[in-house]
């Protein structure tokens, strides 16, 4: 497991990165975040045939992929107006299906899929967006990266105590504080002149890495719980040693929530 995980890291980060810092001649970043979104939420509707839904996958491919795209749009109101033709048009769609049985359910399925997925990974190509935003990307991917890392290890030789035994077993508060400890270090790098560095002062990268962090080891949790609920262990077999696209979406998503409002309300 560990040997294929370090394998995937190395043509997987290589390609990430090339994909974070080139925006031109198109906008490579986005492309790569809305084929691997389309890829999550398709994982993310397969999972619901293990309770007996039926989630209107194409309609949800399809807005998952709008809200993706939608920062690369500046009409005013647009999140709003994808948000409710989402709602409207999802329930109007359900009138329409030969088959009534859980019906309500299904569309809830369906538009957590879109929100989980699509809404949240907006944020991300919103943030490449902002000034700095290439760098910005780079601390919420690193630091995400040094936290799960450091949890990771620290968790398999110093792991005693469990965090959430019932949601994730192989979890214990020692991973835990380690991935904060790690996040917090990666984070006071983007303090540095350097390429990659950021105007944030020594409080802030450790606030960030904290928050980011702890949030995303959180996300972490929420994905094992939607995976346990749906009685798998993993969301697919994209990426050996990883698991499926959404493996890889439950602690980052939150990391390009958590900088993009902090960048516009806090910067």
């Amino acid at each position: 497991m560990l040997k294929q995980r370090v394998i995937t890291g190395l043509w997987g980060i290589p390609l990430l990165i090339a994909a974070v810092w080139f925006e031109r001649p198109l906008p490579f970043f986005t492309l790569l975040v809305a084929i691997w979104g389309l890829l999550a939420v398709f994982e993310f509707y397969r999972l619901s045939s293990s309770l007996k839904l039926e989630p209107l996958i194409p309609f949800g491919l399809v807005w998952t992929l709008l809200f993706i795209l939608s920062p690369h749009f500046s009409y005013p109101f647009l999140t709003p107006a994808l948000l409710t033709s989402a709602v409207v048009l999802s329930l109007v769609w359900l009138l329409a299906r030969p088959r009534q049985e859980k019906a309500f359910l299904s569309w809830a399925w369906t538009m957590a899929g879109i929100l989980y997925v699509g809404w949240l990974l907006s944020h991300f190509v919103a943030l490449r967006g902002l000034d700095d935003g290439r760098n910005w990307v780079f601390l919420a991917l690193f630091v995400t990266f040094g936290s799960d890392i450091a949890a990771f290890f620290a968790g398999r030789a110093l792991g005693r105590h469990h965090l959430a035994p019932n949601i994730s077993p192989g979890k214990t508060w020692e991973g835990a504080i380690a991935g904060v400890l790690g996040a917090i270090i990666v984070s006071l790098l983007f303090t540095l002149k350097t390429p990659l560095g950021l105007p944030i002062s020594y409080g802030q990268a450790v606030f960030l890495g904290f928050l980011i962090s702890v949030l995303g080891q959180l996300g972490d949790l929420v994905e094992s719980l939607l995976k346990r609920n749906a009685g798998v262990k993993d969301s697919g077999k994209l990426l050996p040693g990883h698991g499926g696209a959404l493996d890889r979406l439950d602690s980052i998503v939150f990391a390009g929530v958590v900088l993009y409002y902090y960048v516009i309300w806090a910067m």
